[in-house]
């Protein structure tokens, strides 16, 4: 019985040893003094403006994370759909109530202002 755990063993510790063993490889390719010019951030040829780790306001990511949940919405639609005839009227009232849920949703976001992007 033990004998067809070896190979899950070595597969283990090759996964393991994978990252470690290619950083120091890296480590030994590397230049270890690279030169100003080379740190320099490319923009075709043309000096950088300004620095790129700029801010970014909250409602940025407030608009990212409303889209996400209201684009996995149609994730959920698909199965639905694909069994429409199937599930029948039972299936259109599951759905009505999902649906309703995300507009209610929507009109909350919308009353408290999450979409205004200025």
């Amino acid at each position: 019985m033990p004998e067809g755990y070896l190979p899950i063993f070595i597969f283990l510790v090759v996964a393991a040893l994978f990252p470690f063993v290619l950083l120091l490889l890296a480590r030994f390719v590397r230049p270890q003094l690279p030169s100003v010019a080379k740190l320099e951030a490319y923009e075709c040829g043309i000096q950088a403006a300004s620095n790129a780790r700029g801010r970014y306001t909250v409602r940025f990511y407030i608009v990212a994370i409303l889209f996400v949940v209201f684009d996995v919405e149609t994730i959920f639609l698909f199965p639905w759909a694909v069994q429409y005839k199937q599930l029948g009227w039972f299936g259109v009232s599951e759905v009505t109530v999902f649906l309703a849920i995300l507009v209610v949703g929507y009109i909350w976001a919308f009353k408290k202002g999450a979409l205004e992007w200025v």
